[in-house]
């Protein structure tokens, strides 16, 4: 029995938000090894070197209080965010529900963050160590121009950033999805492909699950003409399938391990759509090995996790690294790039 099954019980019991601030208080205090990574998994996307396919997803590190602790954890790279121009207190509380019949989670937390400004400062910091950390920028709920917020976001954390996600797949910020219908996106992607600096960091587009076909081809569509270097399939989801908890009605974004089915679908969509053109990256569900190697079968060059972490402990990282290595070798795969979309017609 590890000690996280014993320690469990102990954070379930408090409140979702003091847990996760209880959490990452104990993951601060810890030192920030490098952690290493088997060379058979290491991936080339969007012109980066990535150690393992194993990442982060945005949300859990908000403020970049702690991507080395993370890193050190035996993640191949950490996304933080979303962080927004001006710092937002986000949506009244309470806004995070904790599904664990479903090993699921809701939330609406509206992009509550400490603002750019303080996340360049941060990220400034750890500058010169090791580790791949990422960006996911928004824009302000309050915002007169959202385009112009994203815009703004990309010159101001490319500097610190190893690749930018630009998240319009929210949906806790009224109206944000509506910047996939396809001509606010070719705007919005027009905008900030000329907000990045010369030499500036890739730049991912994150969407939701909660697509038609149509909308799947058209974002497909304009992200190429556009530039983008790699999508994000996908963000929580506002649907909502048979949930056993209580509080499978809120309001707000579900993740977890119902969202699995619905988003590895989408990812098929997308890869189907773009072909092998856009480096695609799975999130949404993802909770093992074999879980990560559908994705990447399907067409993920890297897949990221977040809610399982809650479930399942902070050494999910390894643990999913090791199962990936022995169903590499039961198929046949001496390194996993080999493997990306082999599922896939």
């Amino acid at each position: 029995m590890s000690l996280y099954t014993l320690a469990r019980p102990l954070l379930f019991a408090l409140e979702p938000e003091q847990a996760h601030h209880l959490a990452f208080a104990a993951l601060k205090a810890m030192p920030a090894r490098p952690a290493r990574h088997d060379p058979r998994l290491a991936v080339e996307a969007a012109g980066l070197a990535f150690p393992s396919p194993i990442g982060l997803a945005a949300g859990l590190d908000k403020d970049a209080l702690a991507p080395d602790a993370f890193l050190a954890l035996g993640f191949g790279f950490v996304e933080v965010g979303t962080v927004t121009p001006l710092p937002q207190a986000g949506n009244p509380r309470p806004r995070l529900f904790r599904l664990a019949e479903d090993e699921a989670i809701i939330n609406r937390m509206g992009f509550n963050n400490r603002g750019q400004a303080a996340g360049v400062e941060r990220l400034r910091a750890r500058a010169g160590r090791p580790g791949m950390v990422g960006v996911n920028i928004g824009a302000n709920k309050d915002a007169a121009d959202r385009i112009a917020d994203y815009a703004a976001g990309v010159a101001r954390m490319a500097p610190v950033a190893d690749y930018l996600t630009v998240n319009i797949s929210s949906p806790n910020t009224p109206g944000l999805r509506a910047l996939q219908d396809a001509a606010a996106l070719d705007a919005l992607l027009e905008a900030v492909m000329a907000a990045r600096p010369a030499g500036g960091p890739p730049i991912f587009l994150k969407v939701a699950p909660d697509l038609e076909p149509a909308d799947v081809d058209d974002i497909s569509r304009v992200a190429i003409e556009r530039g983008i270097d790699a999508l994000i399939v996908s963000n929580t989801t506002i649907s909502r399938p048979m949930l056993r908890s209580k509080y499978g009605q809120e309001s707000g974004g579900l993740s977890g391990a119902p969202l699995k089915e619905l988003a590895l679908q989408r990812l098929r969509d997308f890869r189907a759509a773009s072909g092998s053109i856009l480096p695609l990256i799975a999130a949404g569900g993802i909770a093992s090995g074999a879980d990560a190697w559908a994705r990447i079968k399907a067409g993920a060059s890297l897949v990221q996790i977040y809610s399982a972490l809650i479930y399942k402990g902070p050494l999910l990282a390894r643990r999913i690294e090791a199962e990936l290595l022995a169903l590499m070798s039961s198929e046949g795969h001496s390194v996993i790039g080999s493997a990306i979309g082999t599922d896939q017609p």
